[in-house]
């Protein structure tokens, strides 16, 4: 048995802003996915996986019933016959391994299921946030849900704010030099420490007050010019978010990698920031020159996205 297939995502920009209620943009990014799959002979990550599966169960039975609605009888048996989610997306990375799994199981055992293929009013897409919020709150102590939307749905999220979201689209990709691409960090972060950390921060006045007035804004005009196709002012917008961002969330971006945000900021050649919660994994970058870039960062695994 083999279930359908559920993608990696990328929280283009918003991290940390959604906490606080301002605009998210995430898209899926097909290029990692993970299925659900029942084996008689499982190997020592296959093991991993089933033997996880067996916590996440035993921690929906006792979640809200009535709003998860999931056929939990099925669930176990399956686990029991050896299912595990084999999954090519990197755990701790910011790209979103724990919703892909959350997707597979809500789309495989969800009893009253929200489909893909009905229309889908801001309440249905405000119902799943909350499904999925619940579902996921196993991985990460507290979920947001868009994780695990995104996979489901496999289309480009817009965060307006935490009530309003709204499935969207995003310009076609050209075949331009400009590009968006993953920075692998090669140091495996966590969520939890690092949203405990901007919690902290967040007791602080003048951290609020940046937050609001400039992460934020650069933040939303970025995802308006992305969205609008307006690349000269999308790089400009950039830049400023990352300038604010290597000054203010320092914790979480890997000390090794302060000099290399800060030469991009300087140079203009590429800018750096946050992919998810940071303090490892990938780190996103935005360039107008992907080859020069790659050449300068040669010594670094990248990964392309998205073409200008």
């Amino acid at each position: 048995m083999k279930g359908p297939l559920f993608y990696a995502k990328i929280l283009l920009f918003g991290e940390y802003g959604i906490i606080k209620d301002s605009k998210g943009l995430a898209i899926p990014y097909n290029y990692y996915q993970g299925a659900l799959k029942v084996s008689n002979h499982l190997d020592e990550k296959a093991k991993l996986s089933n033997k996880k599966l067996h916590e996440f169960y035993t921690y929906l039975v006792s979640a809200n019933k009535d709003l998860l609605q999931l056929n939990l009888t099925g669930f176990k048996n399956d686990i029991e016959n050896g299912m595990y989610f084999d999954s090519s997306i990197p755990q701790g990375y910011g790209v979103g391994s724990s919703g892909a799994l959350v997707a597979a199981i809500y789309d495989k055992y969800a009893e009253n299921k929200i489909t893909v293929l009905e229309n889908l009013t801001r309440k249905k897409l405000l119902k799943l946030k909350e499904i999925f919020s619940t579902m996921e709150s196993f991985f990460h102590g507290k979920s947001s849900g868009l994780d695990p939307l995104n996979s489901y749905l496999s289309l480009p999220i817009l965060i307006n704010s935490k009530d309003n979201l709204e499935a969207t689209g995003i310009p076609s990709q050209k075949e331009g030099k400009g590009a968006v691409f993953l920075l692998d960090s090669e140091m495996v972060g966590e969520t939890q420490p690092m949203v405990n950390i901007f919690m902290h921060k967040m007791k602080n006045e003048g951290f609020r007050k940046m937050i609001d007035e400039d992460f934020a804004r650069y933040s939303d005009a970025c995802i308006d010019n992305f969205l609008h196709g307006e690349v000269h002012d999308l790089f400009g917008n950039v830049k400023k978010l990352s300038k604010v961002v290597l000054k203010h969330f320092k914790p979480m971006i890997p000390e090794s990698f302060h000099h290399l945000w800060q030469k991009g900021i300087e140079s203009d050649d590429y800018y750096l920031k946050l992919c998810g919660s940071g303090g490892g994994g990938y780190i996103l970058g935005f360039t107008e020159d992907y080859n020069k870039t790659k050449e300068l960062l040669h010594k670094y695994k990248l990964e392309l996205v998205y073409r200008f």
